[in-house]
């Protein structure tokens, strides 16, 4: 018997002894096996992604501005698939020339990853709202990314049919479309929420008919429904409370020229106007004629504070005083160097800026050449 439990204990302690002979070894084979993965892992991690050399060729054959496309977009050129070759047959097929399709890919080249099965869908969605191809193709040269920013295409039609809905207007979309592509991105819950506060909004104020306010508001400011409705309130409150306006004041001002600042940081509002009040102010203006300023031409507020002090001291020099310009606030919609520019050409050519009207540093340059024109004619008439 004792024998026996012997042989057993002899025989259990050998199968242990062969169990952790291969556990032991099955860890080092393991271990060895996940350090070299671990290895090739690293290198892979360290070296430099190659570039897809198919590609280049393509787009260079294509015209592609190869530098431009990889300052923009680098990461595409890293892909071992990509669709130039469907995208430029595809857009041909719409009536876009070569020259466009290859600039379109140079300033956003992401255009060439999506699928041409996505293109189609996304066309026809862009179709219910612009009324030819070739108008697309004009979209699309003046703002690749607006068209091919997302892939996303059940997000676009639930927003196309939800702002359709909501009363926006065929011209109303096309520029939501064209400026603010990304309001068709945005989910429809947040395309909605923006919608709802409008529309509290506008019944607050006494107004009711919250699909014209909306729609009102989004065609002068197509940039508002990619914004916080925090963002909006803050800036709605903001304009209130500095310029004490009543509820029909704040209604026109909010459905008019204020609705352009509605969705800009509001830490950047209050900034710029305190710069504007504190720079007229030390001119001796009150705060009634900043309040008229300001308030006659809001988007005053989008100059930060160097380029707004910068033109009024300028102006100021050509001794021309703070009240024509409070009359004028268009004028500082130019730049310095057209200011600077139109002010000698002014008066070289007779025209008294002290005591004629200065709107005309703000016109287009077609219209403000043609005045210069019979300016110089009548001056030299005068001298002849």
């Amino acid at each position: 018997m004792a024998s026996r439990n012997l042989w057993h204990m002899r025989s259990n302690l050998l199968l242990g002894s062969r169990y952790w002979t291969i556990q032991y070894s099955t860890e080092i084979l393991f271990r060895s096996i996940s350090f070299r993965l671990f290895g090739v892992k690293h290198d892979n991690a360290d070296s430099e992604p190659s570039e897809n050399k198919d590609l280049l060729n393509n787009l260079l054959t294509m015209g592609v501005d190869i530098d431009m496309a990889k300052k923009r977009q680098p990461g595409v050129f890293n892909r071992m698939f990509t669709n130039e070759q469907d995208l430029q047959i595809f857009l041909q097929s719409k009536g876009a020339s070569k020259e466009v399709i290859a600039s379109i890919i140079s300033r956003y080249p992401r255009a060439i990853t999506r699928t041409t099965e996505s293109l189609s869908k996304r066309w026809d969605l862009w179709r219910k709202i612009i009324t030819s191809d070739l108008e697309i193709v004009n979209i699309l040269e003046r703002s690749p990314e607006s068209f091919f920013r997302s892939s996303n295409n059940e997000d676009l039609e639930k927003n196309i049919n939800f702002l359709c809905s909501v009363g926006l207007t065929h011209e109303c979309l096309c520029r939501l479309l064209t400026n603010a592509p990304r309001t068709f991105s945005n989910s429809l819950d947040l395309n909605k929420h923006m919608v709802e506060f409008l529309h509290e909004v506008c019944l607050s104020l006494g107004y009711n008919d919250p699909t014209d306010f909306v729609r009102k508001i989004i065609f002068k400011n197509p940039f508002i429904l990619i914004q916080s409705t925090k963002r909006v309130k803050a800036n709605i409150e903001f304009l209130q409370s500095t310029f004490t306006l009543n509820k029909d004041e704040l209604l026109v001002l909010i459905r008019g020229s204020g609705a352009g600042i509605l969705d800009l940081s509001n830490d950047c509002v209050k900034r710029n106007y305190t710069n504007i009040k504190e720079k007229l102010f030390s001119f001796g203006c009150t705060e009634e004629e900043v309040h008229k300023f300001v308030l006659s031409y809001p988007d005053m507020i989008f100059l930060a504070e160097k380029k707004f002090n910068d033109k009024i001291d300028y102006l100021i020099t050509e001794k021309i005083s703070i009240s024509q310009i409070i009359e004028s606030p268009r004028v500082l919609d130019s730049s310095l160097n057209t200011l600077k520019s139109r002010t000698k050409e002014l008066v070289h050519a007779g025209y008294n800026l002290n005591t004629s009207n200065i709107t005309i540093l703000s016109w287009s340059q077609k219209r403000y050449q043609a005045k210069l024109k019979k300016i110089r004619k009548q001056h030299l008439g005068l001298k002849s």
